[in-house]
């Protein structure tokens, strides 16, 4: 039986949520047949069988946190038996005697030795789970097991790991009764939000934030745009606001480049860019995600709207790519829909190059 250890599906992400198994225990599966949908920080991604098999168990359930590089499901293969299966795990249980051999069923282990194991030196466990306590760094010994004569199992190591974050939990629970109010309820926060929510802390204590606000006359726009939404539909794209923005701010940072410009960390150098990618706010399943336009200053409106259509379409359904969620330069923003005339959003500049947001009042307002 293999395990298939959740592999590095982005840059410096090391955990994410299990959204949804498209397979049971039992089932048979191909190669390359989706396995698994999870919810990084960023982007839904799906996971695929490396080769066919059968699927023997699901470690993490369905809605529960998945650790990079710590097992996702166990899977048999075509070649494999349970009796080969059964002998692997089997085999290890049984002590070496001095002579290097396997003791057999007469030479028995002291009872003091099978009750603690630990104090023998020598704990029993399979070699799928000495692998998966090499992968963590851990210690056989600190890890207590639920088996015959002590024998720690991969639920034991599972359990140990996850007993951190059930203790960070208990206690971010108790936290409000210093206030002397209880909540009425606890939400953990995950992936995309809690990603989200981070950062937007980070960016609202670590970037100056400047608002300035301007009414426009768009009479004009508007009639430029009714003109040309049958050319666009035509293609098969919708022409709304957002592109004549974002081509308008693309003419903004060639006037004035500094708007399109990153200053570094220590402050001490300022970086400017000639290519101006404008992200934009989109509100999905999975939390606020804002993808970017690349390249805008080169583009044509129908280019920018079938891109923007694009994009949120992708959001929206929580499958973004994770290429159109990096690079961006400046950010624009729409809080039409909601409603309202005037908006003061926080800089999405934790771990991007951003360094400016535009919010339409023009675009809110209509």
């Amino acid at each position: 039986m293999s395990d298939f250890l959740l592999p590095d599906i982005g840059e410096g992400i090391v955990e994410c949520e299990v959204v949804e198994w498209r397979v049971a225990e039992g089932d048979s599966i191909e190669e390359d047949q989706p396995i698994v949908e999870v919810m990084t920080d960023k982007a839904l991604v799906e996971i695929t069988a490396p080769e066919a098999g059968t699927v023997t168990k699901l470690y993490v359930p369905q809605g529960n946190i998945a650790k990079v590089h710590a097992p996702l499901y166990a899977y048999q293969t075509a070649g494999q038996s349970n009796s080969d299966t059964a002998a692997t795990e089997q085999a290890p249980s049984a002590p070496p005697s001095s002579h290097g051999v396997a003791a057999d069923e007469n030479s028995p282990p002291p009872k003091s030795q099978a009750v603690t194991p630990a104090a023998a030196g020598k704990v029993p466990a399979s070699p799928a789970v000495r692998r998966l306590v090499r992968e963590h760094s851990l210690a056989l010994s600190e890890i207590s097991g639920s088996g015959k004569d002590g024998r720690v199992l991969k639920e034991d190591v599972l359990a140990h790991l996850n007993a951190p974050a059930v203790s960070h939990q208990t206690a971010s629970v108790s936290m409000p009764s210093s206030t002397g109010l209880a909540p009425s309820k606890v939400e953990p926060l995950r992936g995309v939000r809690a990603v989200m929510a981070k950062r937007m802390v980070e960016a609202a204590s670590s970037i100056p934030h400047f608002h300035y606000g301007e009414e426009i006359d768009v009479t004009e726009l508007l009639a430029l745009r009714e003109r040309l939404k049958p050319q666009v539909e035509a293609k098969g794209e919708r022409l709304t606001l957002m592109p004549f923005f974002m081509k308008a701010m693309a003419l903004a940072v060639a006037e004035t480049p500094i708007i399109n410009a990153q200053l570094n960390s220590e402050a001490n150098e300022l970086s400017y860019y000639d290519q101006c990618n404008i992200g934009m706010a989109v509100d999905s399943k999975a939390g606020l995600l804002v993808p970017n336009v690349k390249g805008v200053e080169g583009l044509t409106l129908f280019e920018i709207a079938k891109e923007v259509g694009r994009l949120t379409n992708a959001a929206r359904e929580g499958r973004v790519e994770q290429a159109d969620l990096k690079g961006g330069t400046i950010s624009i923003s729409n809080i039409g829909a909601l409603g309202g005339t005037y908006a003061a959003p926080i800089i999405n500049g934790a771990g991007s190059r951003h360094c400016g947001h535009w919010q339409n009042p023009v675009a809110a307002a209509l």
